[in-house]
């Protein structure tokens, strides 16, 4: 009977000490990750932070600098002149392969100027090709009136991309809200 209790014991053991083991690996894995959080994030954010100035340059190209504008979370000022020549602000929609994640830049008055994609997860060859200038400049000096899809082009509206219908369809409503939410402010402006 004392051999048995002395295997149960030495069972109760091992036990214990994987149990040990794996705890130390889990606090020292959870340890470098979040050490290596630490040291990459910030180098991250930094690359967001410069990957959305470039985009605004490449948007606004004549502006001398792009303010925050105060109440409008990511929306900035595009300045020439001490003047807003363009706002910049985001847009999204659910495409095909889900959210698209844009920045559009919007006159004062309310028209579109272009807009550039910075996520999105559409079909390689088809809904991808919302980035190209053919498809872009389609939005360009546009309200959000025109901002309708159609399949027969007209120089009125957007003509959706061959086999994309639903991402074109996406990319105009993302940018359509993002021109009205700035028609909105402006007004609220000239008062």
């Amino acid at each position: 009977m004392a051999h048995d209790e002395h295997t149960h014991e030495d069972k109760n053991n091992s036990v214990f000490k994987i149990a040990m083991n794996l705890a130390i690996t889990c606090f020292i894995s959870g340890a470098i990750i979040a050490t290596t959080f630490a040291i990459t994030e910030p180098a991250a954010a930094e690359q967001r932070v410069k990957a959305k100035n470039d985009a605004m340059r490449e948007l606004v190209k004549d502006a001398e600098s792009f303010n925050p504008i105060d109440g409008k979370d990511g929306w900035y000022g595009a300045m020439k002149g001490g003047k807003v020549v363009a706002y910049v602000v985001p847009a999204s929609s659910k495409g095909y392969g889900g959210a698209i994640e844009m920045l559009a830049a919007v006159t004062p008055d309310g028209k579109a100027m272009d807009y550039k994609v910075l996520k999105h997860n559409e079909t390689p060859g088809l809904g991808d090709k919302m980035v190209e200038p053919k498809f872009r400049k389609q939005f360009a000096n546009k309200t959000a009136n025109d901002m309708e899809v159609v399949k027969v082009p007209t120089d009125k509206n957007i003509q959706a991309l061959t086999g994309a219908t639903i991402t074109s369809r996406a990319v105009t409503k993302g940018i359509k809200e993002a021109v009205e939410a700035v028609a909105a402010y402006s007004a609220t402006q000239k008062k």
